[in-house]
C-alpha cells in the first residue's frame, strides 16, 4: 500500500513541476532558461542523494564499452519533453499539458513493448489493448475537441474569445509524452546498469543540464537571464521543479522492479489527471482557472478506464 502511495505521489508532482517550471519561465523569460535552472537543481539535488547511497559519481569503464550509446539520452529525451511541456503549459492550460502527453506515454509504450525497445520485456499488440487505445481516443476527444467545438458555437460571433492554432501545440504534446516514455524504459536500463536507479536519475539529469548550458550560453546566449529567477521579489518555490523533476525519474525507477511497470503507471498516471483537474480548476501556482465541464469529466474517466485497460492487459 505505501508503494502504491508513493505512485499516486509522484504522478501528482509531474502537474505541480509543469506549473511552477511555467512559473518560473515568466521571470526568466525562456522556455530554455527555465529548463537548464530545473535540471541544475536537480542534478546538485541527485548528486547529493547518489553520493549518500552509492558513494560516488563516477561510473566504470565497462559500462561505456560494453552498451550502445543511447543509454546516455535519457537526459536529452528529458530536456526536450520538460521544455516542450513549460511551452504547452499557458497555450493549453493544465488538463491538455497533462492528457497529451498521457496519450503519447501510452502509445510509445506499447511500442516499446512490442518490439522490445532498449531491452525492455516484449509484449505483444493485442486485441484487449487495441480496445484500450480506442476508448483513449475517446476520452482525448470528450477532454479536448468537444470543449473547443462547444466554445466555437458558443462564441462563433465573437472570434477574439476563441483561440485558435492549437493543433500544433496538441500534438507537440503528444511527441513529447512518447519521448518521456522512451527516457523512462532507457533511465530504467541504464539504472539495471549502474545498479542503482538513483545514480541513472544523476547521469540523465546531468547530461539534461550540459545539453541546456551549452544551448543558452552558445546558441541562444541567455544566460544572462539566469539571474531574473534571483531576487526577494522571486518566492523560493519556483526553485523547487527540480526536485519535484528528480523525485519522478528516481521513484519511477525504483518502484518498476518492486510493484511492476502496470500498476506504476496506471497509478502514476491517475495522480497526473486528478492533479491537472485541481490547477485548472483552481488556478494553483497561478495558472489560469479554466473550469472543468461534464464532458471533460467523463473524458478523463474514460481516460483512466483506457490506461488501465492498456497497462493491465
Amino acid at each position: 500500500m505505501l508503494y502504491i502511495l508513493f505512485a499516486l505521489c509522484i504522478g501528482i508532482m509531474v502537474p505541480i513541476q509543469t506549473a511552477v517550471n511555467s512559473r518560473l519561465r515568466q521571470y526568466v523569460l525562456s522556455p530554455f532558461v527555465a529548463s537548464f535552472i530545473s535540471f541544475l537543481v536537480g542534478t546538485i539535488f541527485l548528486s547529493f542523494i547518489t553520493l549518500a547511497t552509492k558513494h560516488t559519481l563516477m561510473i566504470d569503464a565497462s559500462v561505456f564499452n560494453n552498451n550502445p550509446y543511447w543509454i546516455w539520452i535519457g537526459g536529452l529525451l528529458g530536456v526536450v519533453g520538460l521544455t516542450t511541456n513549460i511551452l504547452l503549459f499557458p497555450k493549453l492550460g493544465g488538463v491538455q499539458t497533462v492528457v497529451l502527453p498521457i496519450m503519447g506515454q501510452i502509445i510509445m509504450s506499447m511500442v516499446i513493448d512490442h518490439f522490445g525497445l532498449f531491452f525492455s520485456p516484449e509484449k505483444s499488440f493485442t486485441v484487449l489493448r487495441l480496445i484500450g487505445i480506442i476508448i483513449l481516443v475517446i476520452g482525448v476527444f470528450c477532454v479536448i475537441v468537444l470543449p473547443d467545438y462547444i466554445n466555437k458555437r458558443r462564441f462563433k460571433d465573437n472570434p477574439i474569445s476563441h483561440v485558435p492554432g492549437k493543433l500544433i501545440y496538441q500534438i507537440a504534446g503528444i511527441v513529447a509524452g512518447m519521448l518521456m516514455a522512451s527516457q523512462s524504459a532507457i533511465n530504467g536500463h541504464l539504472g539495471g546498469l549502474l545498479h542503482s536507479a538513483i545514480h541513472a536519475a544523476f547521469i540523465s539529469f546531468l547530461v539534461g543540464t550540459t545539453i541546456l548550458f551549452i544551448l543558452i550560453t552558445f546558441v541562444f546566449k541567455q544566460l544572462k537571464q539566469f539571474k531574473l529567477a534571483i531576487g526577494k521579489d522571486k518566492p523560493l518555490w519556483i526553485w523547487c521543479g527540480g526536485i519535484l523533476g528528480a523525485l519522478f525519474v528516481f521513484v519511477m525507477a525504483y518502484l518498476v522492479p518492486i510493484i511492476g511497470t502496470g500498476l506504476v503507471v496506471v497509478i502514476c498516471l491517475f495522480g497526473q489527471i486528478l492533479c491537472s483537474v485541481m490547477i485548472d480548476t483552481f488556478g494553483f501556482i497561478g495558472a489560469k482557472k479554466v473550469p472543468v465541464t461534464r464532458i471533460q469529466v467523463i473524458g478523463l474517466i474514460l481516460l483512466l478506464s483506457a490506461v488501465i485497460f492498456i497497462r493491465l492487459f
